[in-house]
């Protein structure tokens, strides 16, 4: 069953041993930040912080620092598992008897009743300051010592197309400017940057939501790298096998998950702007400071005794790995659906998402590899990976080891190497121009005649499998 709220899965993490309350006064400024540092890179509990120093509201972060946690907010079994039920929707089976179709109808039969739903209450709104609403009350941290200020950085953001209504739900960090306003920091090419492009264009206010801890699949879905105007919250509703319910705001005509824990409502004004940064963000270094919208506040509504959930990025590992690692796992089925040839993706943590990826496929043809890179680059958000690695089907592109000796062994720089330029990360500093950079593509591959390999390509060392049985039979009589 979906989890009711936030509450509810701290409650599981609690009584399975991974969740660590502190009783002690912590300072929401840069503290709580440095401790959950150390923890997540000792693979630690999600961490409570009961009483933060000046707030009466709890802090919960490192919620999602394990694969083991994710998989508990997720609800399943293993990434890879959630993975193959999107899959087995992309491709479903042809029935060929009658239960296969009774089956088959319940499946899609089921996935109807998995849209998001607007209900008349929500325990998000049990209380309703509009009068004189304050970001005050809350222990909003901040992260690292030069960032501008403190900063709300597991939001759920949520506008809605000026003109055709749709629905977008990112997460982007928020500088807190005062008690009343916020820095929307939503990059160039993201869901809400353009609503507000829109309705700047039109010359309107933009309404803007945002809703913080809701239950974690609903969390996790604000990350996920959707086509435009694809509702997250449909995405939400297959994790959880159970639909969103949402709530209608009540200063603004937005809704947010009934079940979040605290709400902030308001607007960002046409054409205003303030500087925003510098923010210590996951590439590990601090994104300089620029000029972003601005959110106002109208109203704050929450839970009773609600939690204020949040992450810190930096230096990795941090927790977002695994939210990138589920991203992974979850949409390379997609991406199967539009290159088949491609048998297992990595997007290594220390590659930080954008920067690297590692692709096996299966080789058909001369310059497929390379076929493949530009594709990768076409694909969604992978349009910011900066270095696109291609590996044969037999590379496992998990074994890190095994990729490197792959790789130093089976490219000519000369001739395997494809450099070209396209969108890039805002945070990427590395780039000479903001959102615009470099691309670099590595074949990988065993060469063909047909790709200009003037030799034979030679055969792997390995053992026969008659010597390895051998050897196995007598392993432990060996004493090794």
């Amino acid at each position: 069953m979906a989890y009711r709220d936030l509450k509810e899965f701290v409650e599981v993490l609690k009584q399975k041993g991974l969740l660590k309350e502190i009783t002690e006064p912590v300072d929401p400024i840069l503290e709580i930040s440095h401790i959950c540092d150390r923890v997540v890179k000792q693979g630690g509990p999600a961490l409570l912080f009961k009483n933060p120093k000046g707030y009466d509201i709890p802090v919960l972060i490192n919620t999602f620092g394990t694969e083991e946690r994710t998989c508990l907010a997720l609800e399943t079994e293993s990434l890879d598992a959630l993975a193959e039920e999107v899959s087995s929707l992309l491709k479903p089976e042809i029935p060929t008897t009658l239960m296969d179709k009774i089956r088959t109808g319940m499946k899609f039969l089921s996935l109807k009743d998995l849209p998001p739903k607007t209900v008349g209450r929500g325990a998000c709104q049990e209380i309703v300051e509009t009068e004189s609403p304050s970001l005050a009350q809350l222990p909003i941290i901040q992260c690292w010592p030069l960032d501008g200020g403190r900063y709300i950085t597991l939001p759920l953001v949520i506008t809605k197309h000026p003109t055709l209504g749709t629905r977008n739900i990112g997460m982007y960090r928020l500088q807190v400017f005062d008690d009343t306003t916020l820095g929307l920091h939503w990059q160039t090419q993201k869901g809400g940057a353009y609503h507000y492009r829109v309705a700047e264009q039109l010359g309107k206010r933009l309404e803007v939501a945002i809703a913080l801890g809701p239950d974690p699949a609903t969390i996790y879905a604000a990350t996920a790298p959707l086509p435009d105007e694809l509702d997250e919250m449909l995405v939400a509703g297959f994790i959880r096998k159970k639909p969103v319910e949402m709530v209608k705001c009540k200063t603004v005509d937005l809704e947010v998950p009934a079940n979040a824990q605290i709400v902030l409502e308001g607007y960002c004004e046409p054409g205003e702007r303030r500087l925003e940064g510098p923010f210590g963000d996951h590439q590990g270094y601090y994104s300089l400071a620029r000029e972003y919208p601005v959110f106002h506040l109208t109203a704050v509504t929450h839970q009773r005794d609600p939690i204020y959930p949040t992450i810190i990025v930096g230096p990795p590992p941090q927790e977002d790995a695994w939210l990138g690692k589920a991203t992974e796992r979850l949409f390379l089925p997609l991406i199967k659906m539009t290159l088949p040839e491609v048998v297992d993706m990595n997007l290594p943590i220390e590659g930080i998402f954008h920067n690297l990826a590692i692709i096996s496929i299966k080789k058909k043809y001369p310059g497929h590899a390379k076929k493949v890179m530009h594709a990768v680059w076409g694909l969604g958000q992978l349009m910011f990976t900066k270095v696109v690695i291609i590996v044969d089907d037999d590379v496992n592109v998990h074994d890190l080891r095994e990729v490197m000796w792959k790789v130093g062994v089976s490219f000519d720089p000369k001739y395997d190497v494809v450099l070209s330029e396209g969108p890039a990360d805002t945070l990427d500093f590395a780039t000479r121009t903001p959102d615009y950079g470099g691309k670099l593509g590595i074949d990988a591959t065993r060469k063909w005649r047909e790709e200009g390999y003037p030799f034979e390509w030679p055969k792997e060392c390995k053992m026969t499998e008659e010597v390895k049985r051998r050897v196995e039979e007598m392993w432990e009589r060996l004493g090794l």
